[in-house]
């Protein structure tokens, strides 16, 4: 197995971020989200990677300082959790998620908890895999996405989603919004270029909303705060190839018929 390494403010500079490693496109996304890490290093944000070039990383930090509609007090909230290619299936998920276990007990933290679908979502880890890890899922919106938690200590409470994002609507009931933030380096050419491209081809409204601090994620209308598309006031998708003009027509082909 490659060893891992943990990504800092002495590293950032010359490690890369596992996605949009080369894709021109995404440069200034790319730039984008390690501006987003320097940041929330000063949170207590940990970013660990295999020390090879893939896609094989977790990342988690207090719930206080979350990017996600939460509440977790003294709970470690997991976001990116992705292992691809020629790494599944030896032992590197669970090795990164025992890594996150051991510093929320280092920590003394009650547990971690993170967003995902109640069916698998595009852009978030996978329910069941978690579950069988020990995850159990403590609260669901309308739109399916469910909190998974594992508790270190079971006395304590369960996580809850914000009131914001249970229903699963906005106040626009025009057209498209799209909400975004540098969590994600591919969110900021897709969402700023191809979905507005991709809008202006079908004569769409669109309304793009960036979420630039934790404090507006937190309150976001859905738990996906890397990318969530709504449609005349409804929640769509978590799939950000929705923005292409390739991709758009098949994903909302059911939405726009109704």
């Amino acid at each position: 197995m490659e060893k891992f390494i943990q990504l800092d403010k002495n590293n950032i500079d010359t490690e890369h971020i596992c996605c949009a490693i080369a894709d021109k496109n995404c440069k200034g996304g790319y730039e984008a989200k390690k501006d987003w890490l320097r940041k929330e290093f000063e949170n207590g944000y940990v970013f660990r990677r295999i020390d090879a070039r893939a896609k094989v990383f977790i990342e988690y930090g207090p719930t206080e300082k979350g990017w996600a509609p939460v509440d977790a007090p003294n709970y470690l909230l997991i976001n990116c959790f992705w292992v691809s290619g020629r790494y599944k299936g030896q032992g590197y998920a669970k090795a990164l998620l025992q890594l996150a276990l051991d510093d929320a007990k280092a920590a003394g933290k009650a547990g971690l908890v993170t967003v995902a679908g109640v069916n698998k979502l595009p852009f978030m880890s996978d329910t069941q895999w978690l579950i069988k890890q020990g995850f159990e899922v403590c609260d669901k919106t309308a739109t399916g996405f469910c909190l998974l938690v594992r508790k270190i200590n079971p006395d304590v409470g369960n996580p809850q989603f914000k009131e914001t994002a249970l229903s699963g609507t906005i106040a626009e009931q025009n057209g498209l919004v799209a909400y975004y933030s540098n969590r994600c380096p591919f969110a900021e050419f897709h969402v700023q270029t191809s979905l507005t491209a991709t809008a202006r081809n079908r004569k769409l409204p669109l309304t793009i909303i960036k979420l630039e601090t934790a404090e507006q994620a937190q309150s976001a209308p859905s738990p996906a705060t890397i990318f969530s598309l709504f449609y005349n006031g409804k929640f769509i998708t978590t799939d950000i190839s929705v923005c292409t003009d390739s991709r758009f027509d098949k994903i909302m082909q059911k939405v726009l018929a109704v």
